[in-house]
């Protein structure tokens, strides 16, 4: 997938870049079904972008496949004028975009995909800063209940949500790493399967992002969150998983330079994998059997989801 980062990339590092922009790109590659929204915010507007790739026997085609979703989190994909270029929270975006791009990609090739693929995304090149410890992240023209209505949809039967989880001293490896999944505000047992496809994809032991109850809680309710990787989880039922794409230290949201491609390209390229056993019945994000007993002992979680919880 190199070569579509690469592209995505390029097509992402510019001052000028709209929603409008990046779907014409995606058209003329051969996407179809793009939706572009802008929003206006207290901090300026972003284009929100989602993009549907019907499956083989995908509910666009009134199949019964799954419904995959992959969402790029992030506040902006620039910080103009205060920084000139890409910043790191933009890894999220162009991770997503690189995953629409090699799909495509494939369908013209004959290779499609059982199930359909919704993938979202915002696209803001001048996002406000934001104080954070221990370094500052970016900030976004909209809220967090904005993104979700945006880019969760309820057709999604499971969410990847990617974001840049590079500020933080919790997980030090350049890579790629994936959270145990969460569904209906519980915190469950990380999954086999990903945890195969990951070894598979990589070559490597797979990488965990350790999370915390006050992570899969809304933005605004006060309490510390080591991002937006798991917000999905507070607007959708489906089971969510973080894949966070980090490093051996601290690095700011708001850095320019400091993208890695290559191991953007192997977070794209697990989604894929992952998206392709998901919608095809092989790889599962939790054991049902088990989340029933869960919610049968201790009763549902739901009240996680809510940002004043009752």
């Amino acid at each position: 997938m190199l070569k579509q980062v690469i592209e995505i990339y390029e097509l992402l590092d510019d001052a000028s870049i709209t929603g409008t922009k990046v779907a014409e790109f995606l058209e003329s590659r051969g996407l179809e079904k793009i939706k572009i929204n802008k929003i206006n915010g207290k901090e300026g507007s972003t284009d929100f972008v989602k993009i549907i790739i019907p499956g083989r026997e995908g509910k666009e085609k009134n199949g019964n496949a799954p419904t995959v979703g992959i969402i790029g989190r992030l506040g902006g994909i620039g910080a103009r004028p205060d920084r000139i270029g890409l910043v790191s929270d933009g890894d999220g975006a162009i991770t997503v975009l690189a995953c629409a791009l090699k799909l495509v990609d494939m369908n013209k090739k004959g290779d499609v995909l059982s199930g359909d693929v919704i993938i979202a995304t915002h696209i803001c090149p001048n996002a406000p800063i934001q104080p954070h410890d221990p370094v500052p992240f970016m900030g976004s023209p909209v809220d967090m209940a904005e993104m979700n209505k945006y880019e969760v949809d309820p057709v999604m039967d499971a969410i990847i949500s990617i974001d840049t989880t590079k500020g933080n001293r919790i997980i030090n490896h350049r890579g790629f790493a994936i959270t145990p999944t969460v569904k209906e505000g519980y915190i469950l047992r990380i999954s086999e399967d990903l945890l195969n496809i990951m070894e598979w994809t990589t070559g490597k032991s797979p990488k965990v992002l350790p999370i915390t109850t006050q992570d899969i809680t809304p933005y605004g309710n006060g309490l510390f969150h080591i991002n937006s990787i798991m917000q999905p989880c507070t607007a959708s039922n489906a089971p969510v998983v973080g894949v966070a794409i980090t490093t051996e230290t601290a690095v700011p949201g708001c850095g320019t330079g400091v993208s890695h491609e290559i191991d953007i390209e192997e977070a794209g390229r697990f989604c894929i994998e992952v998206t392709k056993a998901f919608t095809e019945g092989k790889c599962k994000f939790y054991d049902d059997i088990e989340f029933k007993a869960i919610v049968n002992l201790y009763g549902p979680m739901n009240i996680l989801q809510n940002i004043r919880g009752k």
